[in-house]
């Protein structure tokens, strides 16, 4: 049990003045006694539901295994909902509320007599909110991710959400799918809670929140309504009462180490794109501001990709099989000679401690290091005239024709016009072209949307085309493949060079020598840059004026200036008066 003097809650609670009444007898006006608190920890479970929410419909029952845990192991919990958001309906993009959520993580933590804190999430953007949100406050935190919903399933055939959501829409596009089975495939690719159940940004981040050391061992990958889903909620429960026992906070786990050890994880798995907007912002708040698109590219080189999941390859494997093959633990234990297994982890065990008895039960599902799925990691970070701050693409999921590839330009200041190509039997594009579109980025999104995975245009979607060159400032699913280039930077917005490019300009992108370049003279492009003008303001009041007047670019995760680390010490704890 914790002494009185340690706990954070006390402050509050475990004084003989008129605030500490008035502070008690409201948790006694929700029907608790003395007894229920005094001594204990208090432990918030910060829970994500929500009715708008499928991936995490199942938390409303999971909070209570999560309390279940922590009052076994002594603790007083209470549940503070957050807001909630789902990727595939808020618009015009969860990236754009990812640090309103972590705000509101934070401002919570900070404002309420909460010695530790268990966060629910797992729906792409809640996963690096939350840790935004609990690495700036600084107590004992576990995260308890949601986990990926059931295989899909229609008239016999296995659903990836997303990668055959795509897949599928192509088709119907080309008539070559009945009515009817486009509506079993509707019914059919989303059949559980929990996230998507392909390699999509959900499973990534949840991932990296693992092999960061935030969750406990093998916590990413069980399914959402697998039974061994409630005993992890229960164990978080206890686990986080032990925490604050221990002092056991954020800034002990997430070392410069365990990012890279996040890192070289998440290029093993075939992640998501947006991990590198998350996991840059994340570490930035965690005080390594030296993590960025270098690490990436340098783990990249030398990190295969091991995880058969879907979208990566042509593979028919989803998470609920990595999870039978052995979940997250087993693949770390083949890529115990890239990680750095001495890193502390919520368990107050080492990585490598949490992972000993690790097995792989599918070679198929988690590839040995010496057969993977792809040579290198999954991403691949390109820097050239038209992305002076980088930009990346995802090798894993494309077509290996445009890994060398030169192609004319064909541009689109917004999403709208663009569509309106995309539809049209008789427009004038051919597959070798290049679609650029701008205007999608973090300012110019607003929120960098997930529009960076421009469908084919109808025209050639008939012609049997199902991949193409495409450029943007905007973000993709994480579960959506082909070779698209994203989140270049600076952004068109704002006057980087995607805004000067023309219709016809010339545009070569190299992956294996990782360059992009605009075959335009350096003369030329001064003088468009002259020429241009910037848009106006997106909002003229709001959350949306603050996001735009101080949101980072991609290179540096989309953070707001205002929350990093280097801006100053931390808020520290309010007067109680």
């Amino acid at each position: 049990m914790a002494e009185l003097k340690k706990l954070r809650s006390q402050r509050w609670l475990a004084n003989n003045d008129f605030r500490s009444f008035n502070h008690q007898s409201r948790i006694m006006q929700m029907g608790y006694e003395p007894k229920d608190w005094e001594g204990k920890p208090v432990i918030a479970i910060m829970n994500s539901w929500s009715e708008y929410n499928p991936c995490h419909m199942h938390f409303r029952n999971r909070v209570d295994d999560v309390k279940r845990g922590v009052f076994q192991a002594g603790g007083f919990a209470l549940e503070m909902p957050t807001i909630s958001l789902n990727d595939a309906i808020v618009k015009p993009s969860a990236l754009l509320y990812r640090n309103m959520l972590a705000m509101e993580v934070e401002e919570m933590i900070r404002c309420y007599p909460v010695d530790g804190v268990v966060l629910m999430g797992g729906c792409d953007k809640t996963t690096p909110a939350m840790l935004l949100g609990a690495t700036s406050a600084n107590i004992p935190a576990i995260f308890l991710p949601a986990g990926p919903m059931l295989r899909g399933n229609s008239r016999g055939q296995t659903l990836g959400s997303g990668s055959d959501a795509f897949k599928y829409w192509d088709d119907r596009r080309a008539g070559v799918i009945t009515e009817d089975t486009w509506q079993g495939i509707i019914s059919g690719i989303a059949r559980s809670p929990g996230t998507c159940m392909t390699m999509g940004t959900a499973s990534t981040m949840t991932a990296i929140a693992e092999a960061l050391g935030m969750a406990l061992p093998g916590a990413s990958s069980i399914p959402a309504v697998d039974a061994a889903h409630q005993r992890m909620s229960a164990e978080a429960g206890r686990r986080i009462v032990d925490m604050v026992n221990q002092d056991v906070r954020p800034e002990q786990i997430q070392t410069r180490a365990a990012f890279m050890n996040a890192i070289t994880v998440a290029m093993a798995m075939g992640c998501s794109t947006n991990a590198i907007v998350h996991v840059i912002a994340m570490a930035r708040r965690a005080g390594h501001t030296d993590v960025g698109l270098d690490d990436f590219e340098r783990i990249s080189r030398i990190v295969p990709v091991i995880a058969n999941i879907r979208p990566n390859g042509s593979s028919q494997y989803l998470m609920e099989d990595f999870y039978y093959a052995g979940g997250l633990p087993a693949l770390m234990q083949r890529l115990k000679p890239h990680l750095q297994l001495d890193q502390l982890t919520v368990t107050g065990k080492t990585l490598g401690e949490n992972i000993a008895a690790a097995e792989v039960y599918n070679d198929e599902v988690i590839r040995p290091l010496d057969k993977p799925i792809y040579a290198e990691g999954s991403l691949a970070v390109l820097h050239g005239n038209l992305a002076p701050d980088g930009c990346v693409i995802k090798p894993s999921a494309m077509s290996d024709k445009f890994l060398q590839h030169t192609g004319k330009a064909v541009v689109f200041d917004d999403y709208a016009s663009l569509k309106k190509m995309l539809d049209d039997p008789n427009a004038d594009i051919s597959e070798d072209d290049v679609i650029i579109l701008r205007n999608a980025g973090p300012k110019g999104g607003p929120g960098m949307p997930e529009w960076g995975m421009v469908p084919i245009p109808l025209k050639l979607v008939k012609q049997g085309v199902r991949d193409m060159l495409r450029i943007s400032d905007a973000r993709m699913s994480g579960t959506s493949y082909g070779a698209c280039v994203l989140h270049v930077a600076p952004e068109s917005y704002i006057g980087g060079p995607l805004a000067l490019v023309q219709n016809g300009d010339l545009i070569s992108v190299d992956v294996r020598a990782r360059r992009i370049h605009l075959n335009v003279s350096d003369e030329e492009l001064a003088r468009r840059k002259a020429q241009w003008q910037a848009p106006p303001p997106r909002f003229e009041r709001g959350y949306g004026a603050m996001f735009s007047e101080h949101i980072l670019q991609a290179n540096e995760g989309c953070d707001m200036d205002f929350l990093l680390t280097q801006r100053g010490a931390r808020s520290g704890e309010p007067d109680i008066n």
